[in-house]
């Protein structure tokens, strides 16, 4: 079954880009990648650029409505995800657990829903 692992962090959390504590950062993030490379339940995974580029739609009343930014205010923000094939839900439990934001954000585990 595949899972989707949404990672959430307060903006400001990750070490800035080009810092030696973002290098030491992006290691760990390697080790992660490999490790689910490794144990063959990585299908795919991505970071997201800055919520600054993000553009929210709606439509109300036939219409479509642009927004700069996410949709929601909140404290934490979607930086990517991983989509994890795994056996079940303890499965991805233990792999999102490795993810290095969870020790500073939130990573949501969730089903994909299958619709074929």
């Amino acid at each position: 079954m595949k899972y989707l692992a949404l990672i959430y962090s307060a903006p400001g959390s990750n070490p800035d880009y080009g810092t030696p504590e973002f290098a030491a950062s992006m290691e760990e993030w390697n080790k992660v990648n490999q490790t689910y490379i490794d144990a063959g339940v990585m299908v795919s995974g991505d970071a997201l650029q800055d919520v600054a580029t993000a553009t929210s739609i709606r439509i109300r009343d036939g219409k479509t409505e642009t927004m700069d930014g996410p949709f929601a205010e909140t404290k934490e923000q979607l930086g990517g995800y991983y989509l994890l094939d795994c056996a079940d839900l303890d499965e991805a439990i233990k792999y999102a657990a490795m993810i290095p934001a969870a020790r500073y954000g939130t990573v949501e585990v969730r089903p994909i829903m299958d619709l074929g």
